[in-house]
């Protein structure tokens, strides 16, 4: 395709809802720096059940859990999503792609852990690229955490189709400004489709606003690591914490029988969210949502009540 795309040839922006009652945007002081962060308490009438840590994916931001603040708050969970180092709001340098190796993209996960200070249990969520991050930071610390959701983040790298389109992106970004990458994804069609940012709420103006403020290096490093990632599910299955593997019906990125068999390997608990992509919590966040607080739901009817947690 050559030229701008017509408004015809774009899917329709999903429209961006307002910040629930009580929401929360600052920056998250921690032993390794500030993180930008929705913050969103439980409801006012409902007994508070815990914490939810929630990490987007690659191209993603806090703003891809919007639509599920609302829903989890009525089930009583405070739910704080957060943009990863470099990543739109949150600070990071523009060019030392090793501040973004994965460990580093870790043990970031663990300071924001340690400075929410929790004392209700603490569920870390991933989404696609965050939840790979969120892998590593378990496999480093599991203590802060009463369990652990991946949603769309498969066991290893991603498909051969999805690792053309980040190779693509990286090597537009080695002899591009963030401006220029931006325009020449528009001239090649639907951003999401040619290597581009994620289809993601508000549509464009906000993509491109995301686009423009986050970190090359960090694009650059972590695409890297989602066409290099090697299978640690053995690993995480040996972790005591409880895990959930959610994703939409199909799946551009990890195919969905390969999830499958990763939460069978997790003897994890599987929910697959019908009319949901890559994106459930964008695509259907009501029934997403459900299911992540039926999870935990479950979790904290386990619970002792003098506050020890069963792991495992």
């Amino acid at each position: 395709m050559t030229g701008h795309p017509t408004p015809a040839s774009l899917p329709p922006p999903i429209p961006a809802s307002a910040p629930p009652t009580g929401a929360r945007t600052y920056r998250l002081r921690t032993s390794r720096g500030e993180f930008a962060v929705v913050d969103v308490p439980p409801a006012d009438e409902v007994e508070p059940k815990g914490v939810v840590l929630a990490l987007p994916g690659f191209t993603g931001s806090k703003e891809d859990f919007t639509l599920l603040h609302g829903p989890l708050a009525a089930r009583g969970y405070r739910s704080v999503a957060v943009d990863g180092r470099g990543q739109y709001e949150s600070d990071g340098p523009a060019d030392d792609e090793s501040a973004y190796a994965q460990a580093e993209l870790a043990r970031d996960v663990l300071a924001q852990a340690e400075a929410l200070g929790a004392a209700a249990p603490l569920h870390l969520v991933g989404h696609s690229l965050g939840g790979q991050i969120a892998r590593a930071a378990v496999l480093e610390d599991h203590s802060p955490f009463r369990s652990l959701t991946l949603i769309s983040s498969g066991p290893a790298r991603i498909s051969v189709s999805q690792e053309q389109r980040v190779k693509l992106l990286r090597d537009a970004l080695d002899q591009m400004s963030m401006a220029q990458c931006w325009e020449a994804i528009l001239a090649m069609g639907p951003p999401e489709e040619v290597g581009g940012p994620a289809r993601g709420l508000g549509g464009q103006e906000h993509l491109r606003r995301r686009w423009l403020a986050t970190r090359p290096a960090q694009l650059l490093a972590t695409g890297r690591q989602l066409c290099t990632e090697p299978d640690r599910v053995a690993e995480l299955a040996a972790v005591p914490l409880p895990f959930h593997v959610l994703s939409g019906a199909h799946d551009d990125a990890w195919p969905v029988p390969d999830l499958d068999a990763m939460a069978a390997r997790l003897n994890a608990h599987r929910t697959v969210v019908v009319g949901a992509e890559h994106s459930p919590n964008v695509d259907r966040p009501s029934p997403t949502a459900h299911a992540l607080a039926a999870f935990w739901d479950r979790l904290h009817d386990e619970d002792d009540g003098n506050g020890t947690l069963h792991h495992g």
